[in-house]
């Protein structure tokens, strides 16, 4: 039986890193800087304790060339972004530039977004300050922490990628 959940449980020593299993494959991971919660609000930094599907991705082609994955991933442009606006009827969702509402760059300068797969936190069921943007994406060196999102570093992403597709549970314990 083929595995669908991914459990990220929090790792000792520090709320900001994380253990991620996936079947037989275990890594490292940085959670969301102020750890982990049940109660997510936008801008709070932490990750929420939930069971997510994941819906879909985002690659920055000319750095990751070809992903082997059945989920469905589109090639970043320079126009997209991600509103994390509360007050926005775009809350949560993806909009293109010009945006003048406050938003996130999906075409990220330092890569973590390079590959970026998008959970279900707060999109299906959208709710006022619930959290935006909680994907699942590339590390920082030194696994520094999120700002709610889960990270692991490009090797690990690669050998999760073939095995995930959409509906695939993000479990974060």
């Amino acid at each position: 039986m083929r595995p669908s959940t991914i459990v990220v449980r929090p790792a000792p020593g520090r709320k900001s890193r994380a253990i991620v299993r996936f079947g037989a494959i275990t890594v490292p991971a940085a959670i969301g800087r102020s750890g982990r919660t049940i109660l997510k609000r936008e801008g709070d930094g932490a990750t929420p304790i939930a069971a997510m599907r994941l819906i879909s991705g985002f690659r920055r082609g000319e750095r990751n060339g070809q992903l082997i994955t059945s989920l469905p991933i589109r090639r970043i442009r320079a126009d997209m972004l991600w509103c994390d606006q509360p007050g926005d009827a775009n809350y949560n969702r993806l909009v293109r530039a010009p945006f003048a509402a406050s938003h996130e760059e999906m075409r990220r300068g330092d890569g973590v977004y390079d590959i970026c797969l998008v959970m279900d936190w707060n999109i299906s069921s959208r709710a006022r300050n619930r959290g935006s943007a909680i994907f699942f994406h590339l590390i920082r060196p030194g696994y520094e922490p999120t700002a709610g999102c889960v990270a692991v570093s490009l090797s690990d992403m690669r050998r999760l990628l073939p095995h995930l597709r959409k509906g695939t549970i993000v479990r974060v314990l």
